[in-house]
């Protein structure tokens, strides 16, 4: 439609410059015979013979001078600001005899003298030529050519989301994909584990042996708590955190942090060294379950990301809005390119040993979800020295 509306523009503009063009010739021819005192006894004097040049019959004799300013003249009247230039027919040497271009330009255009042609049949006439015509309905369409270039943006722009939305498809269903494999792969070993335990825990031996029935009884609960966590993280990584339902509890924070160090210094073969630095007073309003992960989730990373000997310090501020807990360790850093993605889903810091250190990207997303299902705050920042520091804003009202 803008194609054919600019289409319309630029007929109607042709047509209008080439009216006022044969109304001002005409003009022309009949102040010359005006002039000579004769009658006009011809018609069709004007006659186009391309888009830019003319060829005027007067039928009689004239001067160029008084034909240059007769041109000049009738093309001001009609507002017809073009270059043009003109050629007089000389009956003795049957020749074009080249009159002047005419031009408000101050650098002076290149002739074209052997672009007049002749016209049998006819004495008195002459060409006139109009260089700049095909320019001139280019230029006057301004308005047309924006709001033709503004569509034709806003054309690639839609034709570039729409590719955007199918690679952003494909994306989903690979990580749908993901999930699934994943889900799959954890689910099918804990099954194992699960049904060979509860085998283990009937058999008589296993019975009559109090030390080894608890132990039984341990590697089947943590089994199936181990297959509870699973099924939760994955649904929060697949983005179906709104059916979590928090059930808040108040909970000693020094406690639960000395809980998740301890677990962390088991599990870890570094020499580690955790400094918390917290007030026993300070009792979170928070669900346990998930609250524990969202700290062994950031421990875990600042161990996992530290040098040999990881240093995490933990403190707590307390302020009239409310409480800010920081984790500060002296590992290796996160490039500021890549800082503000640490929270998207399944997003993992390219580094040179990546294959070397576990993880799926899921880590920080989950503790993200978690901190605003609390609608709490979370923060991250590079330290000075080494390191980072990962800031939660717990406020007033989730504080006992």
């Amino acid at each position: 439609m803008q194609l054919l509306m600019l289409n319309q523009a630029y007929s109607f503009e042709k047509k209008e410059v080439e009216e006022k063009i044969h109304f001002a010739l005409q003009d022309v021819v009949k102040r010359i015979y005006r002039d000579n005192k004769t009658q006009l006894n011809i018609t069709n004097q004007v006659k186009k013979i391309t888009d830019d040049y003319y060829i005027v019959n007067l039928d009689d004799v004239f001067e160029h001078e008084v034909l240059e300013y007769y041109l000049k003249t009738e093309f001001l009247k009609v507002n017809l600001d073009l270059d043009f230039e003109y050629a007089i027919y000389d009956c003795g040497t049957d020749e074009m005899i080249y009159g002047r271009y005419i031009t408000k330009d101050t650098q002076k255009p290149k002739n074209c003298e052997n672009c007049f042609q002749k016209n049998e049949g006819l004495i008195y006439y002459f060409g006139i030529r109009f260089p700049e015509l095909q320019k001139q309905f280019i230029t006057s369409l301004g308005q047309y050519w924006i709001y033709t270039f503004i569509l034709f943006l806003v054309l690639v722009i839609y034709v570039y989301s729409v590719f955007l939305l199918l690679k952003q498809k494909k994306y989903a269903e690979l990580q749908t994909d993901f999930i699934n494999n994943m889900t799959h792969e954890f689910k099918t070993p804990l099954a194992s584990i699960l049904i060979a335990s509860q085998y283990a825990t009937n058999q008589e031996e296993i019975k009559n042996h109090p030390k080894l029935s608890k132990y039984m009884q341990i590697i089947t609960q943590q089994s199936q708590k181990l297959n509870q966590h699973i099924e939760r993280i994955l649904n929060v990584a697949k983005g179906d955190a709104k059916w979590i339902e928090l059930e808040k509890k108040p909970i000693p924070l020094q406690k639960a942090l000395e809980q998740v160090k301890e677990n962390t210094l088991l599990k870890t073969a570094k020499d580690c060294s955790i400094v918390i630095n917290v007030s026993e007073k300070i009792v979170v309003n928070a669900d346990e379950f998930h609250f524990n992960n969202i700290l062994f989730n950031i421990i875990d990373n600042a161990v996992k990301y530290s040098t040999s000997q990881p240093e995490i310090t933990i403190n707590a501020k307390e302020t009239e809005k409310g409480l800010t807990v920081s984790f500060s360790d002296n590992g290796i850093g996160i490039d500021p390119q890549h800082i503000n993605y640490v929270f998207d889903k399944f997003y993992r810091v390219p580094r040179e040993n990546k294959k070397d250190i576990e993880g799926f990207g899921i880590g920080l997303f989950y503790v993200k979800k978690i901190i605003d299902l609390h609608k709490w705050k979370i923060a991250i920042q590079n330290n000075p020295s080494a390191g980072i520091t990962i800031s939660i804003f717990i406020p007033k009202n989730d504080l006992l």
